[in-house]
C-alpha cells in the first residue's frame, strides 16, 4: 500500500514539473520587432516638386527649402514700417496632419518684435493658409502628422 502511495505521488509530481509534456505547441513561437522610433520618420514630408528625389536628406532639405521659400515670399510682398531696427529670428511651430495639411500652431517671437510688428502673426497665418496640401510624412507606410519648426531671420532697418 505504501509502495502504491508513493508511486502514485511520484508520477503526480513528475507530470505537473516537466515542460516537456505540455500540451501547446510553443515551438513555432514568433518574435516581432516591437521596438518603434516615434521620433523620425521613415519619409519626410514633401511637396509635388520634391517628390522625384530618392535620397532621404536631399528630399528633406527640398521640403525645408521650398516651404522657406514660398514663406519669404509671401512676407516678400508686404512693406513693414517700423521705429527701431530690428534683426531677430521668428519661430513658426506648424504641424502637418496626415492628410497633407499645415496648421500654424505658435508663432515664438520677442516683445520686440510683437510692439514694431504687431501684424505679423496674422500676415504668418494667412502665408501657411496659402501653402498648397503637401505630401503627409511616412512611418512604416503610414501617412503620420509631423511637427515642424519653421526659422524666420527678420531683418529690417529704419
Amino acid at each position: 500500500m505504501f509502495l502504491r502511495v508513493f508511486t502514485f505521488i511520484i508520477v503526480i509530481v513528475f507530470f505537473t514539473s516537466c515542460d516537456k509534456f505540455s500540451f501547446t505547441n510553443n515551438s513555432q513561437t514568433i518574435t516581432l520587432d516591437t521596438i518603434v522610433d516615434l521620433s523620425s520618420v521613415d519619409v519626410s514630408p514633401s511637396f509635388k516638386v520634391c517628390d522625384s528625389i530618392i535620397d532621404k536628406t536631399k528630399k528633406t532639405d527640398c521640403f525645408r527649402t521650398s516651404i522657406h521659400q514660398k514663406i519669404g515670399g509671401e512676407l516678400l510682398k508686404h512693406s513693414f514700417i517700423i521705429k527701431n531696427a530690428i534683426s531677430e529670428t521668428v519661430y513658426v511651430n506648424m504641424m502637418i496632419n496626415s492628410k497633407g495639411l499645415i496648421i500654424l500652431e505658435e508663432v515664438q517671437s520677442s516683445e520686440n518684435i510683437k510692439k514694431e510688428l504687431p501684424e505679423l502673426d496674422s500676415l504668418l497665418r494667412a502665408c501657411v493658409q496659402k501653402l498648397p496640401i503637401i505630401h503627409p510624412a511616412i512611418k512604416r507606410g503610414i501617412p503620420v502628422t509631423t511637427k515642424y519648426r519653421l526659422p524666420i531671420k527678420i531683418q529690417l532697418t529704419e
